[in-house]
């Protein structure tokens, strides 16, 4: 995963590039390309990136020299390749450019020197961003380890190696030093990570077991979101595998294991096998989607709702190798109070019901 060194307020696609008043430029992002990033074009690469920006908005950036790669202007052509230095600039005066540690409690699960590994809960985004500048898990992370170290002057750096979507619950690995970071990213590449979520999907689902492999990029249209596509440029390569836990007619209780880390992966996987998670509003599981048409059902449905007033998704269990000890670490995380108590409530209604 690529390492964020700053994090600005911009938009790339709103700037307006006037040459002749020639304002000072401002850092947008600063990326390391991961180390299993495949050749690809530098337009291409970077909207993958950018929810808001367009090609021919990134396009017209790389020609006005805003977009440098290992210090270097490139073209549009330029394909980038594992270790390469990105930053791209923009016109727009930035509204932050700092971490700033923030007392916001955490729950660590793991901790030594190289690593640690902290139970999100949720509404809580993982790192800073347009928009997110505060409140994150970085934020949180950073006061944490400061208060470690007191007397150093510099921020600890935050190593995120992973991440969970802002309203997924569960394990995030979190790594203390570059050396860690390094080794934990190659674990991830090589797909030696073990990561099991649980979710609760709409509908019956109807084997036992499965595995979906599809091709997964950003929407044609709908930037915000992912779609599944055939193989080629407009997608990443994507494996997961499911296993039925528990059923109850109308949703099902899923154990999905990720071979692979793409973004809102478990999310676009489900509803493209015709499974939306519960409660999902993103990819439209916040209505009833399954079931009766009859009004207590939907009151029912509704209450699920405001007991668990997001998606239905948890990371649950992660193992990976210790970066020194080269030990196997396997931990796990229960399932949050409120995924319990929808789950207890539809296996009342199912029985209510003789489902």
């Amino acid at each position: 995963m690529s390492t964020l060194q700053t994090y600005v307020n911009a938009d790339l696609e709103d700037d307006e590039i006037n040459e002749e008043s020639a304002p000072p430029k401002h850092i947008f992002m600063d990326i390391i390309v991961d180390r299993g990033q495949e050749p690809l074009r530098i337009d291409k690469f970077l909207h993958d990136r950018m929810a808001n920006a367009t090609r021919n908005k990134i396009q017209q950036a790389i020609d006005d020299e805003c977009v440098l790669v290992n210090d270097k202007l490139v073209k549009a052509n330029y394909k980038v390749k594992p270790g390469d230095h990105v930053v791209t600039y923009t016109f727009r005066e930035p509204e932050s450019t700092e971490i700033i540690p923030e007392n916001i409690p955490i729950d660590v699960v793991y901790e030594d020197d190289d690593v640690m590994v902290i139970n999100k809960p949720y509404n809580m985004v993982v790192h800073p961003g347009h928009g997110n500048y505060t409140g994150t898990v970085v934020n949180a992370v950073s006061y944490y380890l400061q208060q470690q170290n007191p007397d150093k002057p510099q921020l600890p750096r935050v190593g995120l190696v992973h991440r969970i979507d802002k309203d997924t619950t569960g394990l995030l690995l979190i790594a203390k030093t570059e050396a860690a970071m390094v080794h934990l990213s190659a674990q991830f590449k090589d797909h030696t990570v073990s990561r099991l979520y649980n979710a609760l999907v709409w509908g019956d689902v109807e084997e036992n077991e499965g595995t979906v492999d599809t091709y997964i990029g950003r929407h044609l249209r709908l930037r915000k979101i992912f779609d599944v596509y055939e193989e080629g440029d407009a997608g990443k390569h994507a494996i997961t595998h499911y296993r039925v836990l528990e059923r109850f007619n109308y949703v099902t209780l899923v154990e999905c294991k990720l071979e692979t880390g793409r973004t809102h992966q478990i999310r676009v996987h489900m509803k493209h096998i015709g499974h939306t998670l519960f409660n999902d509003a993103t990819y439209g599981g916040d209505r009833v989607l399954k079931g009766t048409v009859f009004s207590k059902y939907k009151s029912f449905v509704d209450n699920c709702f405001a007991i668990l007033p997001r998606m239905a998704l948890h990371a649950r269990t992660i193992g990976f190798t210790h970066p020194t000890t080269g030990k196997r670490i396997e931990l796990e995380s229960p399932l949050p109070d409120n995924f319990e108590a929808v789950l207890e409530r539809w296996r009342i209604y199912c029985k209510a019901k003789n489902l």
